[in-house]
């Protein structure tokens, strides 16, 4: 009981770590861009290494890309639904003053967000099944950190209120704690193959999270092409998860 209150704790970290930092102090873009890409690595490599092979364990090969795609559709329906605006072009530039706009695009990506976030805690949950709930928590934490800056400062740019921008922002935690308990209570109830499913539709999501966020974000908003040191971070998430995994 006690590691599922830290896989709890850790994966509504993120939120609320990015929704400080966004109050405080911005840390520097090449950070950001490595730290978005390693997590990519470790989802992907999660999704490849861990989820997909348990899926198949648990189910059946057919079920498996049932379920792939089902993750894969349910992230791009919240996508089109409620457009989740990519954090990096979402910063105010130095000196920009600010506007109803920029304080409205700030509510409408906090409410992307809070909706985007819920699959990522049934995916943590989902993680228990497979023994990779710790990992998958901090790599959720470390792509949620972006996430929380970028609503708390644009929100505070505009309010100038450092405390209530941290608390509003930091609501977008509150999702993930839900859609944890909720497949926790779930897995109790239901067949191997409807878990091989969900396992399956959490490597969908993440390897869709992974493509259309984290990569591109850490190419940043004037570059098209990763840095060297991008691809590395990418490639030590993926020995991250490797390694853990022969521990």
């Amino acid at each position: 009981m006690d590691s599922i209150y830290l896989i709890l704790g850790i994966s509504i970290a993120g939120p609320i770590l990015g929704s400080l930092i966004g109050v405080l102090k911005k840390p520097s873009e090449n950070f950001m861009f490595n730290m978005l890409s390693f997590a990519a690595g470790v989802m992907l490599a999660i999704s490849f290494l861990e989820l997909l092979p348990e899926s198949i364990h648990l189910s059946s090969t057919l079920l498996c890309v049932i379920g792939i795609l089902l993750g894969a559709v349910v992230m791009y329906l919240l996508d089109k639904l409620i457009p989740h605006i990519h954090p990096a072009f979402l910063e105010p530039e130095q000196g920009q003053k600010c506007s109803n706009n920029l304080s409205r695009v700030a509510i409408y990506l906090l409410f992307g967000i809070f909706l985007h976030n819920f699959p990522e805690g049934m995916a943590i949950a989902t993680g228990t099944v497979t023994g990779s709930a710790l990992i998958l928590a901090i790599a959720i934490a470390i792509h949620n950190i972006p996430e929380g800056i970028c609503t708390s400062a644009p929100y505070y740019f505009c309010s100038k209120k450092r405390l209530k921008s941290f608390l509003i922002s930091s609501t977008t935690a509150i999702p993930i704690a839900l859609g944890f308990l909720i497949a926790r209570v779930l897995f109790q109830n239901i067949s191997s193959n409807i878990i091989g499913i969900i396992v399956a539709g959490t490597a969908g999501v993440m390897i869709y999270i992974s493509a259309d966020e984290l990569i591109p974000c850490s190419c940043g908003k004037k570059n098209t092409q990763w840095s060297h040191s991008t691809i590395f971070s990418l490639l030590l998430g993926v020995v991250f998860v490797v390694l853990l995994g022969s521990l």
